[in-house]
């Protein structure tokens, strides 16, 4: 699929903030006008128009918001939230050091918060207990009963954001019944960004600590987490349900068994000799000129360099060895449900092969082309995905036997 843009990343980027509209996080009208400012595979150019209209809407939102207008205030938030992180996507020469980056998720985050406040349901912005430090999370509540609830735990990819959480999930969670607890793990979003933390393969060391919390929460049914990722997070979230056996359901996607392999299988079978022997002196040049030409490409292994704390494209594409289920994921013991998307080349073979690997209750579903849904994640197609979710999680979660009477 390609959605106004014929250079792929451009185009699935540009379906992924035009498909937040749905709850809130853009406006179809507000992405078309943006785009076509931008040129194919124009990073600058990219940045500079999500910014100007980033920056557009904030207006908006201040505006309304000192009139007392607090709807349009909140959609104004919410929109100008999604536009800061996409404007800053493709800035990766330098991310851990450069003050554009530091800018516009900051001002991500900060038009999240005020959107936040204004929301019609509670949402608390929380802080995480995590080794010696703590990782930024928001609770996002039903409502301000107290009711214990069934709660969707959301870890986000290898490129996402916090806030992002509510678009990809909270939302559509709120409106189920479902409480949301999601959190900037390491590598992601301001863990990453203000706190310097890289990703790590053992992720049940962040997941643990996270129901831990969850379990102080008198909102929070503990009999009824659903542990949820998204992207990386689909990896990230079974690696942790194969150690942490609290969960009542696990949600994959979508499904990725090993993430060293995704990357190999796209490459030269020589390059990717180089990189295992460690001929960095030769696989390096030859990375360098291919992502001149591939935006996709050049985007992913400058971010994998940063979120991985690599040295380079060779040393992030053997970081990525160690992500894998072999030999953990027949320790999962929830109901897990697999999703795929057939168009995902990225992730292609990937779901049946978790699907194949696992020895509890597991459902696979392949979301097609012919309904919209079959890009990675299922972007641009969410009502569909939060569809196949919610409904399987309901089924799964229900009682098994109905009290007499």
């Amino acid at each position: 699929m390609r959605f106004l843009f014929e250079d792929e990343s451009f185009s699935f980027e540009t379906l992924r903030a035009a498909g937040f509209a749905n709850y809130g996080g853009s406006d179809l009208g507000e992405v078309i006008a943006t785009v076509r400012n931008v040129a194919e595979g124009d990073e600058e150019a990219w940045l500079r128009e999500w910014k100007a209209t980033a920056e557009r809407v904030h207006a908006i939102g201040s505006r309304a918001l000192a009139d007392g207008h607090r709807v349009s205030a909140r959609e104004a938030f919410l929109r100008a939230s999604s536009y800061y992180r996409t404007a800053e996507f493709y800035r990766r020469d330098d991310p851990a050091n450069d003050p554009e980056v530091k800018l516009l998720s900051g001002l991500s985050r900060e038009t999240f918060a005020a959107a936040a406040e204004l929301m019609d349901t509670p949402v608390e912005a929380v802080r995480i207990p995590y080794e010696d430090t703590t990782l930024p999370g928001y609770l996002f509540l039903v409502d301000d009963s107290g009711t214990p609830r069934p709660t969707v735990i959301f870890t986000s990819g290898f490129d996402s954001t916090l806030e992002e959480a509510y678009f990809a999930i909270g939302a559509a969670a709120l409106r189920r019944g479902y409480n949301v607890l999601a959190y900037d793990g390491p590598g992601q979003g301001a863990a990453l960004r203000e706190q310097r933390l890289v990703f790590r393969p053992d992720w049940e060391a962040v997941v643990t600590p996270v129901v831990d919390y969850a379990l102080t929460r008198p909102e929070i049914d503990p009999d009824r987490l659903v542990l949820t990722g998204y992207s990386l997070g689909g990896y990230l979230v079974a690696r942790a349900a194969a150690y942490e056996h609290r969960l009542a359901a696990l949600v994959l996607d979508d499904g990725l068994y090993d993430y060293h392999d995704a990357h190999t299988h796209m490459m030269a079978p020589f390059l990717s000799e180089w990189v295992e022997a460690r001929w960095d002196d030769l696989s390096n040049p030859v990375t360098n000129l291919l992502m001149k030409s591939n935006t996709q490409l050049r985007w992913a292994l400058r971010n994998g360099v940063w979120a991985f704390g690599a040295d380079s494209p060779a040393d992030y594409i053997r970081r990525t060895v160690d992500y894998t289920l072999e030999g953990v994921a027949q320790l999962i013991d929830c109901p897990t449900l697999i999703l795929d998307a057939e168009n995902d080349q990225f992730f292609r073979g990937q779901p049946q092969r978790v699907a194949n690997a696992l020895t509890c209750p597991h459902t696979l579903v392949t979301l097609p082309e012919a309904e919209g849904a079959g890009e990675h994640c299922h972007m641009g197609a969410m009502f569909r995905f939060h569809q196949i979710t919610f409904d399987w999680l309901d089924t799964t979660l229900a009682p098994a036997t109905q009290p007499a009477g």
